[in-house]
């Protein structure tokens, strides 16, 4: 029996449309990420013994008819059609799973990902023909069902799974349990080096080609805006022990020669500092700090001592969520960090050697113009490698969304998430600042800190130290600049 899964294409006129971003769209810095959640699902049905055809046309770019013929070439014997989905492209991704239905009459559609997961009734009275939607991680449910279809088996057995009965009406089981033996789940690596293409990706933060991996899922932090923790993977962080994330990393090393750069992409990989250490000190042993340069998300209470320690074990740079240089915007948004951790973070992070991509984000409850020339003020201030500055952008499950919507202060539908292009849209607008403010303001802050003298001199002499720095630094430019340059 066949699984098919798809990532599906976005608008027959665009292409590399970033699904598994925690704000999905076509990005400016053409930045495309491995659709990794669908990947580690397909891997574990794979791994169970069932046929799996994988279709990411994002990462090509197939258009829409190509990705429908790639369908029709591929699909023989489908019984389970799984779409990835995300809030802004819903209505897209169902209505090409419902041509690949239609293609396979006699197999079963779900939608998976974060809006089906947040809204499953809702998703499902979008059309009749959608057969079910997984709720949270989904790994388990897509294979309980190929298993559930397989065996003929009626679907309410599947947890995790909303489904429509032969009744005809939703029905929605218990939830699945989280994963908690996170080791026992498939390499994304093994399954990207046999179905993928590492050069179809592209992390405008990482040297190129790179690869992306999760050693963990969930996260302990309370952030009220981050998607994946509220909607998909709970708030324990599960982690892999560090013997099998080297064990993976060994699997990099020997099967990917191209591969300049390992992204680890949990919500925050720092959670647990003595985990990180074990994890740096099994790469230096390994010599893996030798082959190739990491990066992660790294929350800003992390210590100098931790950092030291990545820097050895090759770490060459850190993400974190600055988001506002307001404390008050901080508290409101249930970041759990102060001002005083974000100034000694970046001074660690500084004389550790290792670079900061920092993210700051407006629009967030108790936002005034004030605040947002404070967070510019902070930005400038800290002076990182590279940051970003975004609208806040509130997707249904999170405690944001909530807020807004409370309030009334979303103003656009779920496709006005994303500009006809496919690129980053705001949907918000306070009281006091409107949605094009919001904008404004994100891409003059984004002016003022890439076009400063000092910013441009300080990227040519790290390009100057690390060619390799420097052409992912002019690639990443060249997709960016008609936005640096465009003004009202």
């Amino acid at each position: 029996m066949k699984v098919f899964f798809i990532n599906p294409p976005f608008k027959a006129e665009y292409g590399k449309f970033s699904r598994e971003n925690r704000s999905p769209a076509v990005t400016k810095s053409g930045t495309l990420y491995y659709p990794l959640w669908l990947i580690y699902a397909a891997a574990v049905a794979e791994k169970a013994g069932f046929e799996v055809e994988f279709l990411d046309a994002p990462a090509k770019p197939l258009n829409h008819e190509q990705s429908i013929q790639y369908v029709k070439e591929h699909g023989d014997h489908t019984k389970l059609i799984v779409i990835n989905t995300s809030t802004p492209s819903i209505y897209n991704d169902m209505d090409f799973g419902l041509e690949v239905k239609n293609m396979y009459p006699d197999a079963k559609l779900i939608l998976v990902g974060t809006h089906p997961s947040a809204l499953p009734e809702e998703t499902l009275n979008y059309n009749s023909n959608i057969d079910a939607v997984a709720k949270r991680e989904y790994d388990n449910i897509v294979l309980e069902m190929a298993k559930a279809i397989q065996d003929k088996k009626d679907l309410s057995t599947v947890k995790g799974l909303v489904y429509r009965g032969k009744d005809g009406k939703i029905h929605e089981n218990e939830n699945a349990a989280y994963i908690t033996n996170i080791d026992e789940i498939p390499f994304a690596s093994k399954f990207i080096k046999e179905h993928l293409d590492v050069r179809d990706y592209f992390f405008s933060a990482a040297e190129y080609p790179e690869i992306q991996i999760f050693t963990g899922r969930g996260c302990p932090c309370r952030c009220n805006y981050c998607v994946y923790p509220q909607i998909m993977h709970g708030r324990a962080y599960r982690m892999r022990s560090p013997e099998n994330v080297i064990e993976e990393l060994i699997y990099i090393r020997d099967n990917f020669p191209d591969v300049k750069e390992i992204v680890f992409e949990d919500d925050t990989f720092t959670i647990d500092q003595k985990r990180v250490i074990d994890i740096c000190n099994l790469m230096i042993e390994n010599g893996l700090n030798k082959r190739f340069k990491w990066l992660c998300n790294a929350r800003v209470n992390l210590n100098y001592e931790t950092m030291k320690k990545m820097k050895e074990a090759g770490c060459r740079l850190i993400i974190p969520g600055m988001e506002s240089g307001s404390q008050e915007i901080l508290n409101n948004i249930h970041k759990g960090t102060t001002l005083k951790q974000i100034r000694e973070y970046v001074k660690s992070a500084k004389k550790a050697g290792l670079l900061i991509h920092a993210c700051y984000m407006v629009g967030n409850e108790g936002e005034t113009k004030e605040t947002m020339k404070e967070t510019l003020k902070l930005a400038l201030e800290l002076n990182t490698d590279t940051a970003q500055f975004f609208p806040l952008i509130p997707y249904p499950g999170t405690e944001a969304y909530d807020w807004a919507k409370k309030n009334e202060y979303i103003k656009g539908t779920y496709e006005e998430y994303c500009k006809p292009d496919g690129t980053h849209n705001c949907v918000i607008s306070l009281p006091n600042i409107s949605s094009e403010e919001l904008v404004n303001f994100c891409d003059e802050a984004r002016r003022k800190y890439y076009l400063r003298p000092r910013y441009i001199f300080h990227r040519l002499y790290v390009g100057i130290k690390n060619p390799e720095d420097l052409k992912r630094s002019l690639k990443a430019f060249g997709n960016i600049k008609k936005y640096l340059f465009k003004r009202k």
